[in-house]
């Protein structure tokens, strides 16, 4: 992987890390999609205009259905996120998610965009999947008190997984096949989730409004990191394989245990550095290989 995809991503951890830090402060809240979905409008149209001005008429109809695409799954995602915040804590969800979808995704990429991964690349990945499940707790996950509180977060972990596998092979043939831009990727299919989440908005209407007071920094906080870690994401699948970016972004659970301050904190301290020092190690295979 170049060095410059991989600050990209680096980058793009930090990011992400923050923004799920403050999803969770908001409780998970059902209307936090479309109040974060409405700041991108609002925050990265002048961005969208500069890119969109001078490519989106070149778009083939075949652009136009993976942006498509792209947004329902990304809508499949954040709402399994956001239902597993609920049900279940941060430190299981996260882990569980983030761990799942990079093998996921560096398996789909091989299979399906034809990507060729070396043995260190395939060490990466392990050594980066492992390490998130010991960052989660490890072994001692299945020895914590509440058992249907953790059992809920693997299974909604695992469902988050399994959506971010899917929109990053969709999103990693979409900038690296046909071409298009991550601004007008990721800002369109922001306004083509919308209207999916409209009808939730109409029926609790009061609802959004006690959301827009009370979760009002989360959404910006959301609406603004959001795009811009993934953006950094896809630019830099432009230019490295996504079989290797794919696991290269879950240094994100590094940045998400030291902001969240309490990931390291919560007993199994030993399997929790272990496997901080596994996504290091991991990252350095995949940029080495």
């Amino acid at each position: 992987m170049p060095l410059s995809a991989l600050a990209l991503v680096i980058v793009a951890a930090l990011l992400h890390a923050t923004w799920n830090i403050a999803a969770k402060r908001a409780g998970g809240n059902r209307h936090l999609p479309m109040l974060s979905g409405l700041v991108v409008v609002v925050l990265w149209l002048p961005l969208a205009l500069w890119f969109g001005f001078r490519e989106l008429a070149q778009w083939p109809p075949m652009a136009w259905a993976m942006v498509l695409a792209s947004a329902v799954t990304h809508l499949l995602y954040f709402q399994a996120l956001l239902k597993g915040y609920r049900v279940a804590d941060l430190t299981v969800v996260y882990p569980v998610a983030r761990g799942s979808g990079p093998l996921i995704s560096a398996v789909g990429a091989v299979l399906l965009l034809d990507e060729a991964i070396s043995l260190a690349g395939a060490f990466g990945v392990l050594a980066v999947c492992g390490g998130v499940f010991l960052v989660a707790g490890g072994p001692a996950l299945w020895a914590a008190p509440d058992r249907q509180r953790v059992l809920a977060g693997l299974r909604w972990g695992s469902l988050t997984g399994l959506t971010i596998a899917a929109y990053t092979v969709l999103d990693g043939y979409t900038v690296k096949v046909l071409l298009v831009s991550p601004v007008l990727l990721d800002y369109f299919g922001n306004l083509f989730r919308l209207p999916f989440l409209l009808p939730q908005t109409l029926r609790d209407p009061a609802g959004f409004r006690q959301a827009l007071r009370e979760h009002w920094p989360a959404a910006l906080a959301v609406g603004g990191l959001g795009p811009a870690a993934y953006m950094l994401v896809l630019f830099a699948m432009q230019s490295a394989p996504l079989s290797h970016v794919a696991p290269a972004r879950e240094v994100s659970m590094l940045f998400a245990a030291l902001l969240g301050g309490h990931l390291l904190d919560e007993g199994a301290r030993g399997w929790r550095l272990a496997g901080a020092a596994c996504i290091a190690l991991g990252v350095v295979a995949l940029a080495w290989g």
